[in-house]
C-alpha cells in the first residue's frame, strides 16, 4: 500500500552515538508520523482496525540506522506502510473446535498400551529372598 505523501509528517534529528563531526552535526535521525484517524485513504471499517490492531490514532516510526538521511527516509517509509498494511489485514475466522474421531483415540491407546508393555519387560524380574 502506498501512503499519501501530503498525510506524512517528517521530522529530522542529528542522531547520537558514534560518528565524530558528521553525528553531531548531519540531521540524519528520521521520525514518521502517520494520522490513520485523519487519513482519506481508508473507508470507516478499515480504519477501525487499523486503529484497533496498532493501538493508536497515530502510527510514529523513528529510524537512526544509517548515517544517511535519504537512506532513514526509505527505512522508515518501508516500515510504516508494512505495519499498516498488516493492521488493515482482516481478521482470520474463529477457529472451529474438532475433536479426535473414534479411530484416533483407539489408536492413542493402543499405542499407549504398547508402551506400557514395553516398559514392563525392561523391568527386573521380583526377587525370591
Amino acid at each position: 500500500m502506498s501512503l499519501p505523501e501530503d498525510e506524512l509528517q517528517w521530522r529530522f534529528d542529528t542522531a547520537g552515538g558514534p560518528g565524530g563531526q558528521h553525528a553531531n552535526r548531519a540531521a540524519t535521525r528520521v521520525e514518521v508520523r502517520y494520522d490513520v484517524a485523519a487519513s482519506r485513504v481508508f473507508d470507516e471499517s478499515v480504519r477501525e482496525r487499523v486503529i484497533r490492531n496498532v493501538g493508536s490514532d497515530v502510527v510514529v516510526v523513528t529510524v537512526d540506522e544509517t548515517r544517511s538521511q535519504w537512506r532513514n527516509r526509505q527505512i522508515a517509509l518501508r516500515r510504516l506502510e508494512e505495519i499498516v498494511d498488516r493492521a488493515a489485514q482482516p481478521d482470520p475466522p474463529p477457529r472451529k473446535k474438532t475433536k479426535p474421531s473414534h479411530a484416533a483415540k483407539q489408536r492413542r491407546l493402543t499405542e499407549k498400551k504398547k508402551r506400557s508393555q514395553t516398559k514392563q519387560m525392561r523391568k527386573s524380574p521380583p526377587s525370591d529372598d
